[in-house]
């Protein structure tokens, strides 16, 4: 007994695979050399599914159906959107972590035109235009929302670099001067016509203060919908966040962009807003970026973006009887 056991002991230790010949996987998003290295880990959003590697069959038909021989090679395409080096978007390739138009691939030698396909890596949408900058800007009180303003009072461009000024970036949509918050700013207008009209019912998140208790009803109110001058509304969610009594914080979403669209439902139900923050669009979220400032967003805050607003309803009619005449400024939702 005592001499068998440390000799089946080498035996196994002989046929297991040494720990120092496995190969390595590629990080994950986030970690040190993987996709989107360079992000803010607690500002990846990830939307997409968990994918496994494709058969081998499958993955021949889906190169045969996205190769394009006159096209730039995959990695290449990755490396030059930021995605990391391109010896790790081989790699990203060859593990079965990239999709070219929803099919993945796993041959390194593809090649594909960057403008005619959407890629996503690791479920997340990869903005292959490299000249669009996307900026979000935590809007204080007070300031209008324009760019440059005749009368002197404090706007957007007051709180930009040179280098976002050069670049003539615009805002999406608007905000009243009295509301606060997350505001996109960019200079991709197909982007940006998309995130505000309203057949893409793009979701945006408020926090609310208003005056006094606000009972149950008023939520199941505003969940139902409400008549107002400009046709009817709903909102899409409604949470109470805590009460003092004399004053009550609320948290709702809504896809429209209507004109002070917030302020009016809630004087609507008796409520006057005290203070308004929009703090979400889509996933995005304003998090805890000082108010004041500005931040480019990040490579998974943008493929969210772009999934978000990939593609309208069939019908592209809005709900809650929206109007799909809405204007694509936005309005001041605020």
């Amino acid at each position: 007994m005592s001499s068998s056991g440390p000799d089946r002991r080498a035996d196994s230790s002989q046929r297991r695979e040494p720990r120092a010949a496995r190969a390595a996987r590629t990080p994950k998003a986030g970690q040190s050399g993987g996709p989107f290295s360079s992000e803010d880990p607690q500002r990846m959003i990830s939307t997409g599914t968990s994918r496994t590697k494709p058969r081998r069959d499958e993955a021949e038909e889906n190169f045969t159906a996205v190769h394009d021989p006159e096209g730039i090679r995959l990695q290449k395409v990755l490396a030059q959107a930021g995605v990391a080096s391109r010896r790790v978007c081989e790699a990203l390739i060859s593990e079965g972590r990239v999709t070219v138009d929803g099919k993945a691939v796993i041959e390194p030698g593809i090649r594909v035109k960057p403008d005619e396909v959407t890629i996503h890596v690791d479920g997340v949408r990869v903005s292959l235009n490299v000249e669009h900058q996307y900026v979000m800007f935590n809007k204080p009180a007070g300031v209008v929302t324009t760019m440059s303003d005749p009368h002197g009072r404090p706007c957007i461009n007051d709180f930009l670099t040179a280098d976002m000024i050069a670049a003539r970036l615009f805002h999406v949509g608007r905000l009243d001067a009295e509301t606060e918050g997350l505001l996109l700013l960019t200079n991709d207008g197909e982007l940006a016509n998309r995130l505000t009209h309203p057949s893409y019912e793009v979701p945006k998140t408020y926090v609310v203060e208003v005056a006094g208790p606000v009972t149950k009803a008023v939520g199941k109110t505003l969940r139902a919908g409400i008549e107002l001058e400009d046709g009817p509304i709903a909102v899409d969610d409604f949470r109470h966040l805590g009460s003092d009594g004399s004053r009550t914080m609320l948290q709702v979403t809504l896809h429209s962009g209507r004109n002070r669209i917030v302020r009016r439902i809630f004087d609507h139900v008796g409520h006057p807003v005290l203070r308004l923050v929009r703090t979400g669009i889509g996933e995005l979220t304003i998090g805890d970026q000082p108010q004041g400032t500005v931040r480019e967003l990040g490579r998974f805050e943008l493929g969210h973006l772009l999934d978000l607003t990939s593609s309208a309803p069939d019908d592209a009619t809005p709900r809650n009887g929206e109007s799909a005449a809405e204007p694509k400024s936005g309005g001041q939702p605020g």
